[in-house]
């Protein structure tokens, strides 16, 4: 490792640490004041960030990257108005800190980690993958601006300015006591890396393998427009369905209309023996299908005996991420509601709503799919932790 990066490393962790510190005695006002600056800040610099962000999308082209990757890079003016929005939506939110805890009823992920960690009182320090860099970097110089007029250290929001992967080594290990939790947002290799690696708490899901279960009590048009948007809405998130479960019962009347639709949208359809003579345009499914994660216009398609079949074949294949049920039947979304053990389960909605901003957290830092602290979609509240303030007049304790 260079020693010039671990000196940056090591300086970055520093100031996050001291930047922190001083974020936990800023006031609310303060805070807010920082989100109305950056977002005329992200307004101001339009230009100059959508510049950036074409230089990232000409360089992963020439790496040949898939259009699904190229469309999670992508920034253009309703993009950037989108991460204005969630910002003014972070904004909006009671403060959690010192707050007692209620019930609550994207490249913007530099935006969003940032806005996020700092309405918690967090410092964050981002690592940007080389594709990216360049947007990053510049939303991250908004924000930074905005973070000073506000009277904040303009470390509460760090991004490593560098490609090499030794800064995420290092970042793993923690940087000497400054990094506090590590959430990993990237494809499966990486988060398999990072939770196989780190040496802090790290939120974080590898695949997101979605399932539909469309049931036989499932209203048809409900079911057709849900599966369709589930798919095709931005194939290449995390949230978008893979395997469409189908009840036998409904074969012959849903698969064909459901096979049209996603063939006139140039959806590639891979089906098991049982459904895969509806369509002529059906291709065989292997066996690898039900474990895969296309994040491309690819899905495939099983005929299940029942709700069971579909909850056995889900516990079987599913990474714990987005289930979806389409059904009237109460009794029936009960039993999938109670036996899915997802972060995120849904009943006649589509998977693609497994967002921080549609759960109204105002945007997310990440989906984790662990059994602690936090699961699902990462948001303010999930980025806090407790302590416990005692006060008494000279009990002791027998």
């Amino acid at each position: 490792m260079s020693q010039e990066l671990h000196t940056l490393l090591k300086k970055i962790g520093l100031k996050a640490k001291r930047a922190s510190a001083i974020l936990n005695t800023a006031t609310s006002d303060q805070k807010n004041k920082f989100f109305d600056f950056a977002i005329d800040a992200i307004h101001e610099n339009s230009d100059t960030i959508l510049t950036a962000n074409q230089a990232d999308i000409e360089a992963a082209r020439r790496n040949k990257k898939d259009e699904a990757f190229i469309d999670r890079l992508a920034l253009d003016k309703e993009r950037l108005m989108g991460i204005c929005n969630t910002l003014s939506e972070i904004q909006s939110f009671q403060d959690p800190i010192g707050s007692v805890l209620a019930s609550w009823d994207r490249p913007n992920v530099a935006a969003d980690a940032g806005g996020l960690c700092l309405k918690s009182g967090n410092a964050v320090i981002l690592r940007s993958g080389k594709d990216g860099l360049r947007s990053a970097m510049a939303i991250v110089s908004s924000l930074q601006n905005a973070l000073k007029k506000a009277g904040l250290p303009e470390e509460c929001i760090q991004i490593v300015p560098s490609e090499n992967r030794e800064a995420a080594t290092m970042m793993l290990e923690g940087l000497d006591g400054s990094i506090d939790v590590i959430v990993p947002r990237g494809g499966k290799s990486l988060v398999a890396e990072v939770e196989r690696s780190a040496k802090v708490p790290v939120f974080g899901h590898l695949e997101g393998i979605c399932h539909i279960y469309v049931d036989e009590y499932a209203e048809e048009k409900k079911a057709l427009s849900v599966c369709m948007n589930a798919k095709m809405r931005r194939t290449g998130i995390c949230g978008a369905v893979e395997t469409i479960l189908i009840n036998e019962k409904i074969l012959s009347s849903f698969i064909p209309k459901l096979a049209a639709s996603l063939s006139n949208e140039k959806c590639e359809i891979r089906c098991c023996e049982k459904t895969i003579g509806f369509d002529a345009r059906a291709v065989p499914a292997s066996e690898d299908d039900w474990s895969t994660e296309y994040l491309a216009p690819i899905v495939s398609i099983k005929a299940v005996a029942s709700i069971d079949e579909a909850i056995e074949h889900i516990q079987k294949f599913g990474t714990g991420h987005t289930e979806s049920i389409i059904s009237e039947n109460k009794d029936v979304q009960a039993r999938f509601t109670e036996s899915i053990d997802s972060a995120i389960v849904m009943i006649n909605a589509s998977t693609q709503f497994a967002d921080g901003g549609e759960f109204g957290l105002g945007g997310e830092i990440g989906i984790a799919t662990g059994k602690f602290h936090a699961r699902g979609p990462v948001g303010v509240d999930q980025l806090t932790s407790f302590k416990y303030i005692v006060s008494g007049d000279g009990q002791i304790r027998d």
